[in-house]
Formats: C-alpha cells, structure tokens, sequence
C-alpha cells in the first residue's frame, strides 16, 4: 500500500510538471505566406512550325489575346492585381519535339501553367513532362485519351473528338428531318490519326444507336496529296450522307477531288474541327467549299460581353472570324484565370502552389464569367480526370463563302444550306 501512494505521488509530480511546462511552451508559429512573384508567367506550347502551324498560331493568338484582357481588367485581383505574363515555345511538328518544347519552357521559364499543344499525341506527350514537373496543362486536343491517361495536373475544357463525331451525325439527321429530305444511308471517312479514328467512333456510335446504315467507312494517310481515287470509291456505294474528319491540307485535296469529279452525296458534313470552313481553308477551296459544314470546340456568334470583345478585337486586327484554335486558347485562358483567383481566394497563403492550384481547377463550377461566355456551352467543371463533364459542340457551314453557325438551332446565326448545293445540280 505505501508503495502505491509514492507511485501515485511520483506520476502525478510528472504530470504536473508536463503541463506547467507545456503552458509556458510557446505553440509553432503558423507557415508564413509564400512571397507572391512580380508577374504570374504562362507558357504557350503550340506547332508554329511544320504541318500543323495553321492551327498553332491561330491558338498562340487566342490565348495572348485572353490574356491581354486579363490584364486589361485588373490582372488576379485575389492576389493583389498580380498581372500575366505569356511566354512562347515552338511544339514544331512531331511528338518528340512538342515533349522537348515542353521541358525547355519549363526549364527556362517556370510557368504556373501551359496552354495549348493542339494535336492530341503531342499533348500526351508533352503532359509526361507537365505532371513530372507538377505545371497545370490545359489542353486544346480533342481525343478522349488525353484526359484518360491518369495525369493529375492536365485539365481540358474542350470537348472531344467524340463528340464532334456525334454532334455532326446529329446535326445531318436533325436538318434532314427539319427540311423533310430522306437520309437512308452514310459513309464516314477519316485521316489516320487517334483524331481521325474518334470522331468516326463518335459518328457510327451515334449512327448505330438509331440503327442508321453505314455503308462504308474509309481510312487514308493525313498526308494524302491525291483523293481522286477516294472521291470515286464513295461515288461507287453512293451514301447519302458522308461525315468527314480530315486535317487542314487534306481537306483542301478532298475538297478539289469533290468538285474535280462532280461528285457530291446530298450533304457532306465535316467534324473534328480541322478544314474545311476556316478562313484559311475557304481561300484555299474558293466556291468548292460553298455548303460543307464542319464541327467546332468555339462558338464565334455567341452574343455575350467577352466573346464580343474577343471577336471584334481579332476581326479588327486579323480580318476575319476567330478560327476554332484561337477561340479554345482564348476560353482555355480564360479557366485559367479562374482558377487563378479561385486559388487567392481560397489558399493566400500560397496560391501558385500547383497542388493548391490543381485544387482550384477541381472546385471550379462555372455558370458565368469570362470563360463560360467564350465557351460554347453553359458550364464548365472538370472531373476527377480533369475533363470538362460539359462539352459543347456546334457547327458551322460555308454559306456564299462566308463560316457561319447554324446548329444547334438555340446557337444559329443561320439557317443550314440542306442538301449540299452542288448536289442539287448534279
């Protein structure tokens, strides 16, 4: 029994002791803020060189000129006004060359985030690098993959290539039934790429679902300089509707081998948003454009403050429309800066932190605001794989040689041109 109560007297002298020194133990003191640089820089990865720097320029275009708004209004106003600054690295036209771009921007410059690379086996590439480097990515390629790959730090508000496929399926069944022409039949053609291969798998799922017959589908390489033999082979099983995914220059090849050979199904519908109805791509074709449609990730005709800004500001430096490239940098930019004041809001103490800024990406439910006005939808919020779950699409149509949009009907500036009207003259 004595023992016991030294025991009991011995513990509780130590427990005292434990706490009157733990009462005059200051507690640590909280991390202090990470000092906020002079100017957040953003990289800008596109092709401005090689097969593809029709596009990449076009998107270079639009994400400088989103953040030129950007700063115009006041830069990140949750970080004190901090302002952007665009830095730019040439992806050239491969693969290896777009990953290496990628590390050398990284290297040299230390972006908070990288817009663009286009081409969808560039983006994968090129996202090994951003999300070693732990530097958001926010892509503007279509195919679904991009986004399946399990890269944490890679965000694409854009749609994909499977849902242009599907949209432009959509857009010939609906117009057909709208202008009461029968449709019974259609052919899907498609360049050799991952691109090419979604958005014919977007098309025939879409087809299939309603038991629509597909007569032929057809594959060529991107690089096809002769499409005579192509045009004669469709002209053979005769389809009354053709859904096309091609690329810039080999739109222009099947768009001279249509006319070349007077051949023309009833309605000839583009998707993947390559060729085709651009600027570029109409001065190309002249009047073989003339009621070709094609699919767009950019809605030009949107009437909303932003997307009037935008394109008034490149129709007055450039001479036409926002091509497609430079509408998705713009809105790509615009999710960006979202995130940007999302993450000074809600982490000051270390906003560009890329982990508190993937975050922000992450929490983002936009209804409003500078990017969802330039987009071509009604919301944008990204999934656990960093994939807008609100893709939009529409489409436009070369009408007496000008791009316009006439699908959905909620977002038409026009009524579609159907059938194609060199069809009606064979």
């Amino acid at each position: 029994m004595k023992n016991y109560k030294v025991t009991t007297i011995y513990v509780s002298l130590i427990v005292i002791f434990v706490l009157v020194v733990g009462a005059c133990t200051p507690a640590p003191a909280a991390p202090a803020a990470v000092k906020l640089p002079d100017e957040i820089v953003v990289g800008v990865v596109q092709p401005l060189t090689g097969p593809f720097a029709v596009f990449g320029k076009e998107g270079q275009i639009g994400a400088e000129l989103a953040i030129k708004h950007i700063n115009e209004a006041g830069g990140i106003k949750s970080m004190g006004g901090l302002k952007l600054k665009v830095v730019v690295e040439d992806a050239g036209g491969t693969a290896d060359s777009a990953k290496l771009a990628t590390e050398s921007m990284i290297s040299k410059n230390h972006p908070v985030a990288i817009l663009g690379e286009y081409i969808s086996r560039f983006v994968m590439a090129a996202s090994e690098v951003t999300d070693r480097e732990k530097v958001i990515l926010i892509a503007d390629a279509l195919v679904p993959q991009v986004t399946q790959m399990g890269r944490q730090y890679l965000f694409r508000p854009g749609p994909t290539a499977t849902n242009h496929g599907a949209m432009a399926y959509q857009f010939v069944k609906d117009t057909a039934a709208a202008e009461g022409i029968e449709i019974k039949t259609m052919a899907i053609l498609n360049e050799d790429s991952a691109n090419g291969r979604a958005n014919s798998l977007g098309a025939s799922e879409a087809a299939l679902k309603d038991q629509f017959p597909i007569v032929t589908m057809l594959e060529y390489p991107y690089d096809i300089t002769d499409a005579t033999q192509i045009v004669q082979q469709l002209k053979q099983t005769n389809p009354d509707v053709i859904v096309h995914t091609p690329y810039f220059n080999d739109a222009i090849v099947f768009g001279k081998a249509f006319k070349e050979t007077g051949y023309y199904p009833k309605f000839l519908a583009g998707a993947g948003a390559c060729g085709y109805v651009d600027p570029a791509s109409i001065q190309a074709l002249g009047d073989a454009a003339e009621g070709i449609s094609m699919t767009f990730s950019y809605n030009p005709a949107k009437d909303t403050p932003q997307n009037n800004k935008f394109v008034s500001e490149y129709k007055a430096t450039y001479g036409y429309i926002p091509t497609e490239g430079a509408g998705m940098n713009y809105y790509d930019a615009m999710v960006l800066y979202e995130a940007l004041e999302y993450s000074g809001t809600n982490f000051p103490d270390d906003p560009l932190n890329p982990d508190n800024l993937r975050a922000s990406f992450l929490a983002l439910d936009l209804t409003s605001g500078p990017a969802v006005e330039t987009y071509p939808g009604t919301q944008i919020k990204f999934d656990a794989t960093g994939q807008n779950m609100y893709p939009g699409v529409v489409v436009l149509q070369v009408q007496n040689g000008q791009p316009l949009v006439v699908y959905p009907p909620d977002a038409a500036e026009a009524k579609p041109v159907f059938p194609n009207p060199y069809y009606l003259g064979q």
